[in-house]
């Protein structure tokens, strides 16, 4: 790769265009398809035997699942367990997503701004059609905070629509952008120890500090591909929250 820039290249392995409309099946959706057989792998192996003692890899399936329920039930309370399959196939799918993209020429599905908004939009739909069909024209007190006098309503309500309708934009942004952020500052650092090894003894001397500073930024990367994952699930349990209790 020239530049830090051309890892988030979308490319056609598939070439494929019908009626005008490109669908060509590309990296993009090759990574995809692995994030979605890796987590799915992982947790039929994790769930073959399913023995009262677990081994290895069912308890760490079961950590995982045991800490979405909870995150769950802490921000949505114990209705909220109804969109735990939701809440576990986004956790589970960012964070295969964005630890495949740690290794070295893979693609970072989640450092696409159209991906995370396509996750963010399903959150953003699923919250609303469930708000209006639980609770119909109740669900609007979402756009009225309790306690706050009436004189005020005129100009809290357009804030609270407008800030409503800008989760999509929030909610997807942050995932992206700290994920094409960190690509590319990995990505920089590591190009200073290749460019300036090639300069000798006293290049390799030189490298040392940007070295330090990749394997800095790597273990950094690692651990937000993980903050990540986690803020995503918690900010979707706390948005299905306003769709089972409105008037909170």
């Amino acid at each position: 790769m020239a530049g830090p820039i051309q890892q988030f290249e979308i490319k056609p392995l598939i070439p494929l265009e019908i009626g005008g409309v490109d669908l060509s099946f590309t990296n993009a959706s090759a990574y995809m398809v692995l994030t979605v057989a890796t987590a799915t792998g992982f947790l039929l192996l994790a769930t073959r035997r399913g023995s009262l003692v677990p081994g290895r890899w069912q308890m760490s399936a079961e950590l995982v699942y045991d800490f979405i329920a909870r995150t769950l039930r802490s921000n949505a309370g114990e209705q909220g367990m109804r969109f735990f399959p939701l809440v576990f196939s986004l956790f589970m799918f960012i964070l295969v997503a964005n630890l495949i993209g740690m290794f070295p020429y893979a693609f970072t599905v989640t450092s696409q701004l159209i991906v995370t908004f396509a996750l963010a939009i399903t959150v953003f739909t699923t919250v609303t059609l469930y708000g209006l069909f639980r609770h119909g024209a109740g669900f609007l007190r979402l756009f009225v905070p309790s306690g706050v006098p009436l004189v005020l309503t005129p100009i809290i309500v357009p804030i609270e629509v407008m800030s409503y309708f800008s989760r999509p934009v929030s909610h997807s942004v942050r995932l992206f952008a700290v994920m094409l952020a960190g690509h590319i500052t990995l990505k920089v650092f590591a190009g200073f120890v290749a460019s300036m090894t090639g300069l000798g003894t006293l290049g390799v001397l030189g490298a040392i500090l940007p070295f330090a500073m990749t394997v800095a930024l790597t273990a950094l990367e690692i651990l937000m591909a993980v903050i990540q994952a986690y803020v995503f699930a918690m900010l979707t349990c706390m948005y299905l929250n306003d769709a089972l209790h409105p008037s909170h």
